[in-house]
Parts: structure tokens; sequence; C-alpha cells
């Protein structure tokens, strides 16, 4: 019989502090968890898919959204139904852990802290011919440039992180391309600045729809279209606090459960912090839809969806 726990980590993760504060985890729970690093970007799809094969009952990513994205997604690709999935955030973003509760409950991991589990919703992204799943959030266009620009800093993390990778991204990646965008029945063609569609509420720390939830079978999106830099430093304070305006005339909030993009330009857009797509691919469309409550994760409910 395997250990309860299997916790797949990215020994990069926390700056380098992943495997000490996981060998005391592990250690304060004896027996009950069995420890596997990922050794290079994809791995951890496999130990994740490996994981959940092999009958754990619990598999948990320990990084940043990267190694969430990762393992989650090998669970996904298990024939295994019943395996929860857990997260513990120690890595430079960690967006989906803030709409888990998990966040709070890892810096009070010592009070062992009875948690709960919950069926929620996923992604599923095709583009280039590939798929995967999509667990906190999507970005197209202009957000998949940012993530270019957050991968290039390695001495900042969280939001500082994020607000520098955004001030790159505007002064050298600003475009706005004409993109036809489906959203479930209706289609818009446009100048597209950027799109993010959310299944949780942040992106890259930005909680830009702080109203999404993981299980009501729709995604959350602000599609950002004839945006020039100024408007871009007016509504930075704005997604930084999640009040972005709702009647906008050049920003347009909603909610889909099936959303196409199709672009006369090669689209950059990331899942979950890592790349689908990069220009130098020449990828032009994309689709992504919801697989309702497809994945049984562990939550914090007293710090759920950012409560505090």
């Amino acid at each position: 019989m395997p250990a309860a726990t299997c916790v797949i980590y990215n020994p990069a993760a926390g700056r380098g502090r992943a495997e000490r504060l996981l060998a005391e985890v592990r250690a304060a729970h004896g027996g009950e968890i069995e420890l596997r690093a990922s050794r290079e970007p994809g791995h951890a799809v496999a130990l994740g898919r490996d994981a959940a094969t092999e009958g754990f009952a619990r598999v948990v990513a320990a990084g940043g959204d990267g190694t969430v994205h990762e393992v989650a997604n090998g669970v996904l690709q298990s024939d295994r139904r019943d395996t929860v999935f857990g997260v513990w955030p120690i890595g430079s973003a960690n967006d989906y852990a803030y709409s888990l509760g998990m966040d709070v409950w890892w810096k009070r991991r010592g009070e062992r802290l009875p948690t709960e589990v919950m069926e929620v919703d996923v992604g599923r992204v095709t583009a280039g011919g590939r798929e995967r799943f999509v667990l906190c959030c999507l970005g197209v266009g202009f957000n998949g440039m940012v993530t270019v620009e957050a991968r290039k800093t390695q001495w900042l993390a969280g939001m500082p992180l994020y607000a520098l990778a955004f001030l790159k991204a505007m002064v050298r990646h600003f475009a706005t391309p004409t993109m036809t965008v489906r959203f479930d029945g209706r289609e818009v063609v446009t100048p597209t600045l950027a799109l993010s569609v959310l299944n949780a509420q942040r992106e890259g720390n930005f909680p830009l729809r702080p109203a999404a939830r993981l299980d009501d079978g729709a995604f959350d999106y602000m599609h950002a279209t004839r945006l020039r830099r100024g408007h871009l430093l007016r509504y930075l304070p704005a997604m930084a606090t999640g009040r972005l305006p709702e009647n906008h005339r050049l920003i347009t909030l909603g909610r889909a459960s099936r959303i196409a993009v199709r672009s006369g330009v090669p689209l950059c857009v990331h899942a979950d912090g890592e790349f689908v797509c990069v220009p130098e691919e020449g990828v032009t469309e994309i689709a992504l839809d919801v697989v309702p409550r497809r994945l049984r994760v562990e939550v914090f409910p007293p710090a759920r969806y950012g409560a505090r």
C-alpha cells in the first residue's frame, strides 16, 4: 500500500527552500507522505499521472501555479476519478491556492487545520493540435507576453513580480491585432489587446474577476480591446484590487462556458502561467471549454475565494 499522500514538488520553488520545508512537513506527518521531485519542465505531469494511477488517495502539487498546472494535468490524464488533488503554495505565483483558501492553510499548517474536498470545474484548451487542462486562468495576447517577461525575472515574487512584468510588457509587447472571439453563441471581431479567461479569481496575482467560482459551470472573462498604454496605467490599480469597471466601452466583462479565438497573427497564450503557445509556433486559433466538476480538490473553507 502506498502512503496516503504523494507530494510532487519543484526543487527550485520557494527560491530553493522547497525541500527543507517539505522535509519538515513530512517529519511532522510520519510515514503518511511520499515526496517526489520533478527534474525538468513537463516531468510533473508524468509524476502526477503515475501517482494517481498507483492509487494515492491524495496527490499534492507543492510549488507555484506552474507546478500546480502540471501535476493536475497528470492527475486528470489518469483513469482515476477518486483522487483528491491538493495544493501547497510555495511558488512565486499562487493564484489557484488563493481561491482554494490553501494559501492561508499553508501559513498555518502547523495547526493541522481541517480541510474539505470540493468538486470543481476545469478548462480544456485546444491549440495547435494539442490539448491540455486549465485550472485557474488562461491569458491571450498581452497577458501571455506578461508571462514572458515574468519568466525573465528571478529576484521577485508575487504581485511585485507581475507588476514589473506588466510594465515591461507594456513597453515591449503592446499590440492590438484584430481577433475574432466567440463567447458561447456571441461573436465579436475587434482589435484585441488581451483576453483573460478565469475559472478561479486571479491571473498573475491580479484579482481580475473576484466573483468567479470554481464549480458554476462557466468561465469569467475580461476582454480588453482598443486600450492604449494610458488606459493600462490608469486601470492598473483597479486590476490589482479587483475593481475593473463593469460598463467600459473598451473592456468587456462576462461569463461563458465555451470561448474560441481566431487571430490574424500568431498568438501568445498561457494557461496557469505555462505557455500553451508562443508566437514563434505560428498558432492562430484556440478553443476553450468547461469540463464541469471534473476534479476533486482540497479546500480550506474559512479562507476560500479570498475570505480572510
